[in-house]
C-alpha cells in the first residue's frame, strides 16, 4: 500500500466513523477485514459480527453518540486517529452532553480495510468521573493519589 493509498483509506475510515449510524453499520465489511480485531478498555472482539454488535450496543446504550476525528497520523499501514466521542448517557443524565477524548491505533490491510483497531482512552477520567455517585468517589481517589 502506498502512502497515498493509505491516506485515501484513512479518509474513508474517518468518514465512516464520523457518520456512523445504526443504518451504516451494514457497511462494516467495507471498512474492516473479516477477521479484524477490536480492543478498547472494556472489550476485545474479532470479526465483523462482533465489531458490529459493539457499535449496535453503543447506539442502544447512549443518546446521540458520534465521533469527531480531530487529528490523523498515517505512516504506511499504521494509522493513529485522535478523536472526541460525543454522547449523552441514557441511564444517568439524559440532558448533559458528554465528551470522551481518545485515540485509535489502526493497522490497515493491503486493501485499505482495518485489520486491527485498538482504542486508547482513560476510562477513569473520561467516563467514571462523569457518572453520578461513582464520579464523586473517582474524583476523591484522584485527589488522594495526587497528594
Amino acid at each position: 500500500m502506498t502512502t497515498d493509498e493509505a491516506r485515501a483509506a484513512t479518509g474513508r475510515i474517518c468518514q465512516f466513523f464520523e457518520t456512523l449510524s445504526p443504518q451504516s453499520l451494514a457497511q462494516i465489511d467495507a471498512h474492516y477485514t473479516p477477521e479484524a480485531r477490536f480492543k478498547d478498555p472494556f472489550n476485545e472482539v474479532q470479526g465483523h459480527a462482533a465489531i458490529q454488535r459493539l457499535f449496535e450496543h453503543m447506539f442502544t446504550s447512549l443518546h446521540e453518540p458520534r465521533f469527531v476525528v480531530t487529528q490523523r497520523l498515517v505512516d504506511g499501514a499504521q494509522v493513529f486517529l485522535v478523536w472526541e466521542f460525543h454522547c449523552r448517557f441514557k441511564r444517568f443524565d439524559t440532558v448533559t452532553p458528554q465528551v470522551i477524548r481518545g485515540g485509535s491505533h489502526l493497522q490497515l490491510a493491503a486493501d485499505g480495510r482495518i485489520a486491527d483497531h485498538r482504542d486508547y482512552w482513560d476510562a477513569a477520567e473520561e467516563l467514571y468521573e462523569k457518572l453520578p455517585g461513582v464520579g464523586a468517589l473517582m474524583r476523591w481517589l484522584k485527589r488522594r493519589a495526587n497528594t
